[in-house]
């Protein structure tokens, strides 16, 4: 599939929510998957940046992520059903932002995550440190929650440029994807 362009942010389709995929359009998720895999692909190719996607950010509003931590992995419907009163703050970039800032977020130390396979297998998943970021910030993009609304502080704001110089060795970016 191709590679779909990437809705920025201002557009107003990162701001709504995304709808449910019913269960006969499951077989509909495998074409949408493919192209959230090449985009995210396609980014991380360019930029070394990249582990997950949100159906929205390629303008299609049903609730899809695809993420690749280690294997690609595809999750339908998902939502946070349980999260930890423990909060942590790591920094943050986005996709939808061209990966030009990052700022520091406030997220859940852990969080439970249910969804379904493409093929329709009910799941659940305790996901914690990064993976748990991770799935907060894909999930938050299928409620209309980009990360600039979890920053921190304004003064955690920082351009690419400074980001990488100072803070990506402590972040959950720090290895670079291959090229």
């Amino acid at each position: 599939m191709p590679v779909q362009p990437t809705v920025r942010l201002g557009d107003p389709r990162l701001r709504g929510a995304a709808s449910a995929v019913a269960k006969e359009d499951l077989p509909s998720v495998q074409a949408l998957v493919a192209d959230l895999a090449d985009t995210l692909a396609d980014w991380r190719s360019r930029t070394g940046y990249g582990r997950g996607i949100a159906a929205p950010q390629i303008g299609v509003g049903k609730r899809v992520v695809y993420v690749e931590v280690d294997e690609p992995w595809v999750l339908v419907n998902p939502r946070i059903v349980e999260r930890s009163p423990e909060t942590w703050e790591p920094w943050d970039g986005c996709l939808s932002f061209s990966l030009s800032f990052f700022c520091r977020v406030r997220r859940n130390a852990w969080v439970t995550v249910e969804y379904e396979t493409p093929e329709g297998r009910q799941q659940t998943i305790r996901a914690d440190g990064e993976l748990g970021e991770l799935l907060q910030h894909e999930i938050d993009h299928l409620d209309g929650i980009l990360a600039v609304d979890r920053m921190t502080a304004i003064e955690t704001l920082c351009m690419r440029s400074e980001f990488e110089s100072r803070y990506r060795d402590d972040s959950p970016y720090r290895v670079r994807a291959t090229r």
